[in-house]
């Protein structure tokens, strides 16, 4: 890949100061964008009808780079999981979920995460670096254009975009406002606000801004029902703790597509999965207005979780739902290639240090369990990142 920009970064308000920068009229950039985003095409010169000089000139001062394909997988239930390579020794994924009326995308916005929720493979893994608008789109760019390949059709097949994979989507906020806008925009996909949801662990500031920005369907990573569990599920949540993170629920709504804020809420075995916790969500859906999906949890090695027992899910669910509040159970999807929920990994170079500073955590306290006094300890004091 040479230095060249990427057209792939620029929404429709780039590529007109591109085209402009070039010496070309404004429309040109609705052209483009219909090629790349509509038509899937990546050669320029291929793009029939633009000038031969303009294609000429665009060759030469830019490219269309989508990261390459590493592993293309395909779980049992036709959920399809791409890894991509973005650089740097790092790979992020991109799952595919195929449902009778409508295919979803799940895409990833970081490579790594540095929230570090304690049921998440991705956060365990650390954090590297954000991703590029390009990379960001790319990934919708790629499913939808391989799926139309691979199952001969013209069709659009892609309906639904769920910014839920890998990372913080608002901790890396104008590449991802770049992405939605090119995934709203009539002359790239042309999904609708409804269609398109942004998951978050709770950056209160950053809600508060999408509101104004762009706002999308909306879900929030709760998984606690109290601040005390939720400080350690969700680290963020000692800096922006569930009574604000709520007021800007609140906020959204005032501008959101839908009239209602989904809290997803992970279900771990003898952690947050006791009658208290749901009596405890429906005091907090008094506050808000809001749908709950429950998740069952999805292992991964060194997580020390379980996910909590079919019926103990379904007690859960009903009495919140005695409680008038709505409440769905997710379906585990694509787990048979570790494409469900909370199992995305791909191939991270932390630069936050997590695993080594997990292990040496780790190794203090099986000792101090096995009596050693902390004054006679070698192993240096570090918790995990958070």
């Amino acid at each position: 890949m040479n230095a060249s920009p990427n057209l792939l970064d620029m929404d429709a308000t780039a590529l007109v100061a591109f085209c402009t920068q070039l010496g070309e009229k404004p429309f040109r950039a609705r052209q483009l964008l219909r090629w790349i985003h509509v038509n899937g095409q990546s050669d320029i010169q291929a793009m029939s009808d633009l000038a031969k000089s303009f294609r000429n000139k665009l060759a030469s001062s830019a490219q269309i780079f989508a990261p390459p394909v590493l592993k293309d997988s395909t779980a049992s239930d036709g959920t399809r999981k791409w890894l991509l390579e973005v650089g740097g020794g790092n790979a992020v994924e991109t799952v595919f979920i195929p449902e009778p009326d409508r295919g979803t995308l799940c895409v990833s916005s970081q490579a790594g995460c540095a929230v570090n929720c304690s049921f998440c493979s991705t956060g365990k893994q650390g954090f590297s670096r954000n991703l590029t608008p390009g990379e960001i789109i790319a990934q919708l760019w790629m499913a939808e254009f391989l799926l139309r390949r691979d199952l001969n059709q013209t069709e659009r097949i892609i309906s639904n975009v769920v910014m839920m994979g890998m990372g913080e989507p608002l901790l890396n906020y104008e590449p991802v406002l770049t992405a939605l806008r090119l995934m709203l925009d009539d002359n790239a996909y042309g999904l609708s606000r409804r269609r398109v949801t942004l998951s978050t662990s709770g950056v209160v500031p950053m809600i508060e801004r999408l509101a104004r920005d762009l706002p999308v369907a909306l879900a929030v990573s709760l998984h606690a029902s109290n601040d005390r569990l939720r400080d350690q599920l969700v680290p963020l949540n000692k800096k922006y703790p569930i009574k604000e993170l709520l007021t800007a629920c609140n906020f959204y709504l005032k501008y959101a597509p839908r009239d209602f804020i989904t809290f997803e809420y992970c279900m771990l075995d003898g952690v947050n999965d006791f009658d208290t916790h749901a009596y405890e969500l429906i005091k907090l859906a008094e506050q808000v207005k809001c749908k709950f999906n429950l998740i069952p949890f999805n292992p991964f090695e060194g997580s020390g979780l379980k996910r909590s027992p079919k019926q103990r899910i379904e007690r859960f669910a009903k009495i919140l739902t005695d409680a008038g509040v709505f409440t769905t159970i997710r379906k585990t999807r694509g787990e048979d290639i570790d494409a469900a929920c909370g199992q995305l990994a791909g191939a991270i170079q932390d630069r936050t240090k997590l695993a080594q500073r997990t292990l040496k955590f780790t190794a203090k306290r099986q000792l101090l369990n096995q009596g050693v006094s902390s004054n006679d300890l070698n192993v240096e004091t570090i918790r995990p990142y958070s």
